[in-house]
């Protein structure tokens, strides 16, 4: 499994908030979720999104929006039509007054807007998943990450689309999964065409050798590895080994295993059904008083605290 993969296997969609939209101008919602990241699907009209670190975007119909929390954002008919909705934290809708939102009502199972006939319709899905892996991923997004319609987007749009409104057994988890797939498919997209930004482990799995390597860390942090030893699985001698990954990767084989198996453990901490000792053996710690002191050094609290930080993504046990 490639990194990618590793990161967005644990990043999956449960319970999401995920509505269409269907609006008449003039229309504008302000969303302050503060979500980590939000997928929004332009099927009909137009619509413009502003996030409140000033960058913008215009979307026609076929484009995918990837806006990066925690700022909150606008979608709206024309960059300058005032709020009329405000959305918080509990996805709940009010005037900025902080009366009833009266002019959005339920138009039908998980619709919502201003008129039945509304030109512009949209989906938006919201993530809750803020792993220390998957914010490493986010953080490369520009605020607002456009992904152009394009044949590798378009047919899972187009089928969560038609999902959406359906009442049907299995309701409850299909539009989840769909969500993924239009996550993932967008992900893919917009890191292939800003290649400058992605992480330098998704980069480098082209290089015949450093790419190997990564696989064996990321598929294997239990692994007892050293530089010698990944450098003999990449047929590499040692000293060529160590040169080429410091080059490609910015730290040597041994920072950057180090620190990819830390992330590893940030992440297992979520789970309150792994206990410290379990994770030592996960990510190759010779024991729990091991891993907490180069938890410590690397995080700058013991995985104990670390664990007690409200911003922890809590995860159910496999």
């Amino acid at each position: 499994m490639d990194a990618l993969s590793m990161v967005l296997s644990d990043s999956r969609a449960e319970g999401a908030f995920l509505l269409r939209s269907v609006l008449a101008p003039p229309w504008s919602l302000r969303i302050e979720d503060h979500a980590p990241v939000t997928v929004v699907a332009l099927l009909r009209g137009s619509a413009v999104v502003v996030s409140d670190t000033g960058a913008g975007a215009t979307l026609t119909p076929g484009d995918i929006a990837l806006v990066r929390g925690p700022d909150a954002y606008t979608v709206a008919d024309r960059p300058d039509t005032p709020p009329h909705v405000i959305i918080d934290e509990n996805q709940a809708c009010h005037t900025a007054a902080g009366a009833p939102a009266m002019r959005m009502t339920d138009l039908g199972v998980r619709t919502w807007g201003n008129a039945l006939d509304g030109r512009t319709v949209m989906l938006t899905g919201t993530y809750r998943f803020d792993s220390y892996l998957s914010r490493q991923l986010l953080d490369c997004l520009t605020p607002i990450a456009v992904v152009p319609r394009s044949t590798d987007t378009e047919p899972m749009t187009a089928l969560l689309a038609q999902q959406i409104t359906l009442d049907s057994p299995g309701q409850s988890v299909l539009p989840d999964r769909l969500l993924d797939l239009v996550l993932i498919a967008s992900l893919r997209e917009w890191l292939a065409h800003n290649s400058s930004r992605s992480p330098n482990w998704i980069a480098a799995y082209d290089d015949p050798i450093i790419g190997n390597a990564l696989r064996l860390i990321h598929n294997q942090p239990e692994q007892p590895w050293t530089v010698e030893g990944l450098a003999r699985e990449c047929n590499c001698s040692r000293a060529a080994f160590a040169r080429r990954f410091s080059a490609r990767m910015g730290v040597g084989p041994v920072g950057y295993l180090t620190g990819w198996r830390l992330s590893v453990a940030a992440d297992l901490l979520s789970d309150p059904g792994r206990t410290v000792s379990s994770i030592a053996a996960a990510v190759g710690y010779s024991s729990p008083f091991a891993l907490t002191a180069a938890f410590t050094r690397h995080h700058g609290v013991s995985p104990r605290e670390f664990r007690r930080r409200p911003n922890v993504t809590r995860v159910q046990s496999n």
